[in-house]
């Protein structure tokens, strides 16, 4: 029963060793100093079994290219790193995508997190949500759970955005990441590498390119897939800020409606991520006026709780937004693989999900591991291709993507219920007698060691 995308606040970047900004800069100064092919120096306190040298021409050669920055591109970055692997990351913005608000992570993805060594570092920011109350628009409680009381050993906490990926690109080596590398074409070598041209004429020869670029993938378009699927309701979120402290208690709190539900959920000391969700025939045009965005979200429950209309009001204009919600079902036999030769998708470039169930950003970080592995097994023996290791990522990925897509599809549907019958018996009966919080979490469960160098996976 989770949330159409629980995530936290802006925590005090402060406690990072730099920020996005900063490697920005970095970047920048390089760059302006030495063309773009001559600066691939890497200072790494370990061996790194990936190199990059110069190709005949104009066309560099890389052995990995990520193209995308996001959560999917530097936690494959990061995993792939610990395993001994170099890589090259592409971002086509100019600096790290910082906006947007919070996501959910439950105990599957801080296991990851651990396993590539920042998990600690995150927990120490963010507060651990101890549960989740449910209510109806006005006001009764309808349930409430506590985690541990389901399951000791589930953790459940939103994270800010902005810092997870600071976080992670602040363990690559300096130049790891490339801003300003917007991919224009991709097309396949005779050799079985990958040719990839950027938007300011950059062309780079990879030996194996992992798509990380999102919903929207270009790499996945080429790939054969279609285009995510609107799912019938938008999301508006946002992160209030509450400088002397926010009042509440460390848990979930949801509102269910009829056609319309909303959330809200302490991240920090001073922060609190909202989402409303409503059902609408279609995406609507793309509104950026803060103004309009908090008014219109205000208008769908201005007869809700007024604590709901009270953090929307502290809502600072520049973290509001407004999406429409899709998502890919990978259909067996139908949907393309999720690799074509050396090229292979991570995270919502392959299998973009409705936020339901908070399982976006964990699957990605899952994804990255479990690649890395198999990549990082298949580069160091000769006897292992690499066709095989992303075939074998497929095979061990996608019966746990296409349940969970579809789940959290139809949780989402029925959640948003518009008959007023349906929503009663909903209300009185499904939620206070028949829902158990304990098998709804059974996703979470995720096996994840630490990664080393000369791990088998």
């Amino acid at each position: 029963m989770a949330v159409a995308s629980s995530s936290p606040p802006f925590l005090n970047s402060s406690l990072l060793p730099s920020s996005s900004s900063h490697l920005h800069n970095r970047a920048l100064h390089f760059s302006q100093s030495y063309s773009w092919f001559n600066f691939r120096t890497r200072t790494i306190t370990k061996p790194i079994h990936v190199s990059s040298t110069k190709a005949e021409g104009d066309v560099r050669k890389e052995d990995i290219v990520i193209v995308g920055a996001g959560i999917a591109g530097l936690a494959t970055a990061v995993s792939l790193q610990r395993l001994g692997v170099g890589s090259l990351v592409l971002e086509q913005a100019d600096s790290l995508r910082t906006g947007g608000t919070s996501l959910t992570l439950f105990k599957n993805g801080w296991r990851v997190l651990d396993a590539i060594g920042v998990g600690s570092d995150l927990r120490s920011q963010f507060l651990e949500i101890q549960g989740m109350a449910i209510k109806s628009e006005d006001g009764r409680e309808m349930r409430s759970f506590k985690f541990k009381d389901e399951d000791e050993s589930q953790e459940v906490r939103a994270v800010e955005r902005r810092i997870l990926l600071e976080t992670l690109a602040n363990q690559l080596p300096p130049e790891s990441v490339h801003f300003s590398s917007k991919l224009a074409k991709i097309e396949t070598c005779a050799n079985g590498g990958t040719l990839l041209e950027l938007v300011n004429g950059t062309q780079l020869h990879a030996k194996i390119v992992i798509g990380c670029d999102g919903i929207r993938s270009p790499i996945a378009k080429w790939m054969g897939f279609s285009e995510p699927n609107y799912v019938g309701h938008c999301a508006y979120r946002g992160l209030a800020y509450y400088p002397s402290g926010q009042p509440f208690e460390p848990k979930v709190n949801y509102i269910y409606g009829r056609g319309l539900r909303a959330g809200y959920v302490p991240v920090s000391p001073t922060k609190v991520y909202w989402f409303i969700c409503f059902n609408n025939p279609s995406p609507g045009l793309k509104i950026t006026d803060p103004i309009m965005l908090k008014k219109q979200a205000k208008d769908l429950v201005r007869n809700w709780p007024v604590e709901l209309l009270d953090i929307i009001d502290l809502t600072p204009d520049e973290t509001i937004i407004r999406t429409p919600l899709v998502d890919r079902w990978l259909w067996p036999s139908i949907s393309p693989p999720a690799s074509r030769g050396r090229v292979v998708l991570v995270g919502d470039a392959w299998h973009p999900m409705t936020p339901n169930l908070g399982q976006g950003a964990c699957c990605a970080l899952e994804d990255a591991v479990v690649l890395a592995k198999k990549l990082a097994n298949a580069t160091k023996c000769t006897s292992a291709s690499v066709e095989d290791a992303l075939r074998s990522y497929e095979s061990e990925r996608w019966p746990r993507i296409f349940p969970l897509t579809i789940r959290a599809n139809l949780v989402g549907s029925l959640l948003q219920w518009e008959n007023p019958v349906v929503c009663s018996v909903r209300n009185n009966i499904i939620i206070p007698k028949v829902v158990r919080l304990g098998p709804v979490l059974d996703h979470t469960n995720f096996d994840c060691e630490p990664l080393m160098e000369g791990i088998n996976g």
